[in-house]
């Protein structure tokens, strides 16, 4: 989400005849695109605001927007702590900075904010804002409010215009995605909004992201399963093994709910990939109930698992009603002992693809490997001189490790 809105306001700035720099100190505006999700988050964004106040000591006329899940609601508290930014304006507010930028006469008035112009192969599309859910650990809903979808026609409409600019995979994005169009008139929901964008001629590949469990309803399955362009990979977080954790969490759902939906994500698509967010070191969690979490790890073999210590945030449930009394060095043990578990088990999941050939979409080259991913998400290297930027490629699996696979390549289209 940070990425695409990034993108949407380096868009408009480009429109402004700012170009891309990348020395701070050479910069004549300046934008922090913010998260706040953990306290390491935010003390990045601290570190930071204090650099650029230092370059603003030298040079006066720089300009210094901040936005993302750092700006809160007190915008005035803000602007006393930080007199050296020009504007705050929070996630999403493109009005708001484009009539900053009116005042300044940067851009000749009614100038609106374009939707995004990235041409890239794969791009990202916000397609919901805001949580409703309120988990106990979680600023978002705080920071970016409650849940407002985007009308279907609107981004039907945005990905046609990327299609046509050379765009061939979107990935569709949401705090919690699944939950799209329960706001909106007529209550389209995200199965709805697949069929539409399934139609769009030049459009290859359709993801979407981040699901909650409680969400993820029959007919989306289904549309998963039947729609040729949406790819077989879903992100579904667990956060904890343990129901009492989870009760805590204010997750919704208990551990036999989660597995039951998992098993009938891979009952009606046999070939899904499925990757999940798991937090250790929650308040209070045990020994026995993080034995749990590692417990369902092990037995549901998710193909991705996202693995954080937990860091208590101002401003939330936890932060009220929990003490956070399980100490950094477990916690550390804990987030350890998940990503040694995980790596053994997507080193055997993806040693099956040892002798396979897979369909990539190739985005990139990095060290003079082209890479992309396949529909399940699966990242894919190979060596090529040719140039295959933007293809659909057939790969044949050479060498595989737990984080990506290695081939050479047998077609291309």
């Amino acid at each position: 989400m940070n990425k695409a809105e990034s993108q949407r306001v380096a868009d408009y700035l480009g429109l402004l005849s700012y170009k891309a720099t990348r020395s701070l100190r050479s910069a004549d505006l300046v934008v922090l695109n913010t998260c706040v999700v953990r306290q390491s988050a935010e003390d990045k964004v601290l570190g930071t605001l204090g650099y650029v106040k230092g370059i603003k000591n030298y040079n006066p006329d720089l300009f210094v927007l901040v936005t993302g899940c750092f700006v809160n609601s007190n915008i005035q508290q803000l602007r006393r702590n930080f007199p050296h930014v020009d504007l705050f304006f929070k996630p999403g507010d493109y009005v708001k900075l484009a009539k900053w930028a009116e005042r300044l006469r940067i851009v000749p008035p009614k100038t609106g904010l374009p939707l995004t112009k990235n041409t890239t192969v794969c791009a990202f599309v916000p397609i919901i804002r805001g949580c409703d859910n309120f988990c106990s650990y979680c600023i978002v809903p705080y920071r970016r409010g409650r849940e407002k979808s985007r009308p279907v026609k609107e981004i039907v409409c945005e990905v046609d215009r990327l299609v046509s600019c050379g765009t061939k995979e979107v990935t569709l994005l949401g705090q919690n995605v699944n939950s799209y169009g329960h706001d909106l008139p007529r209550k389209p929901d995200l199965s709805d909004l697949l069929n539409e964008l399934n139609s769009i001629d030049g459009l290859v590949r359709i993801r979407f992201l981040t699901n909650h469990p409680k969400d993820m309803s029959q007919k989306l399955i289904k549309a998963i399963a039947s729609l040729g362009k949406v790819c077989e990979h879903v992100s579904l977080p667990l956060q904890s093994g343990d129901d009492d954790i989870l009760k805590a969490m204010n997750r919704g759902y208990t551990g036999e709910q989660y597995r039951q939906l998992i098993h009938t994500l891979r009952s009606d698509i046999p070939e899904i990939a499925i990757s999940t967010d798991v937090i250790v070191g929650f308040p209070g969690e045990s020994d026995e109930q993080f034995d749990h979490t590692l417990a369902v790890l092990e037995k549901i073999q998710f193909d991705t698992v996202h693995v954080a210590t937990y860091s208590p945030r101002l401003g939330t449930i936890a932060s009220r009603e929990y003490r956070d009394d399980v100490p950094f060095e477990i916690k550390k043990e804990r987030l350890n002992k998940v990503e040694a578990l995980q790596a053994s088990i997507a080193g055997e999941i993806n040693s099956g693809f040892q002798g396979t050939t897979v369909e990539i979409l190739v985005d990139g080259k990095k060290r003079g490997k082209w890479y992309g991913r396949t529909r399940g998400d699966k990242l894919t290297f190979f060596e090529n001189s040719d140039d295959y930027f933007g293809q659909m490629v057939y790969v044949t699996i050479t060498k595989t490790s737990p984080w990506a696979l290695q081939g050479t390549t047998t077609a291309s289209y």
